[in-house]
């Protein structure tokens, strides 16, 4: 893992670092390196509300903000951003405002690395939204002044299109942390955490996988498509 002077995450929703990037994020403020993360909603519109129901549409956000805050508390965050803007809509915000937000993010914290989702190639419309808007915010800057930008991608052809990740992080020393991390958010992982800790007990290399190795790509810009 190399040395990074700020790191910057930015997601839609809260859980969204928990299985792909917790580890990475806890290894870096380890390390010492400051870490910010920018978190665009509270996920109300969330599917999971409990069978039998343990919250009601109203009280969902009120729940996952404090899940959020337990995580960044996991990982070692104390810069939080909790910026406001409501699940499920980002697609529809405005894309200059949007973009303009992590513009006004990165002129504070001066990152010089940015982690996100791939635009293209993360599934949901709050991903692709907030994908696109730190695309285009770093795009405006020189590109020698552009700091790294590593994203996640998971859709189905996405190593179809841009090949194997070319950043791995070994997470091994804070697998406790991620676990951990992943539990902050019950509300939404509490189905499926037992059996991947079941799964790593056991040694069984599926659920070994969350907690040995992260892995990111380098954002392409020589393939740049984002408008």
């Amino acid at each position: 893992m190399q040395k990074e002077k700020q790191v910057l995450v930015i997601f839609p929703h809260p859980d969204d670092e928990a299985f792909g990037v917790s580890g990475t994020i806890s290894q870096y403020i380890k390390e010492g390196t400051p870490v910010t993360y920018a978190c665009l909603t509270l996920g109300e519109m969330g599917r999971n509300l409990g069978n039998p129901p343990f919250a009601t549409r109203e009280s969902l956000p009120l729940i996952r903000k404090e899940e959020l805050k337990k995580a960044a508390e996991v990982m070692g965050i104390t810069d939080l951003r909790m910026l406001g803007y409501r699940d499920k809509t980002l697609e529809f915000e405005n894309d200059e405002e949007l973009s303009n937000m992590v513009t006004e993010l990165i002129e504070e914290l001066a990152p010089s690395l940015i982690i996100t989702f791939y635009p293209g190639f993360s599934v949901h419309p709050d991903h692709e939204a907030t994908a696109r808007a730190v695309v285009r915010a770093v795009r405006r800057l020189p590109k020698s002044a552009r700091p790294k930008l590593h994203c996640l991608a998971f859709s189905n052809d996405c190593k179809q299109h841009l090949g194997e990740p070319d950043v791995t992080h070994d997470i091994w020393d804070v697998k406790d942390q991620k676990i951990q991390t992943m539990k902050a958010h019950s509300s939404q992982t509490a189905w499926m955490l037992p059996q991947i800790e079941k799964g790593i007990a056991a040694q069984d290399p599926e659920a070994l996988k969350w907690v040995t190795f992260e892995h990111f790509w380098t954002y392409q810009w020589e393939n740049d498509k984002v408008e």
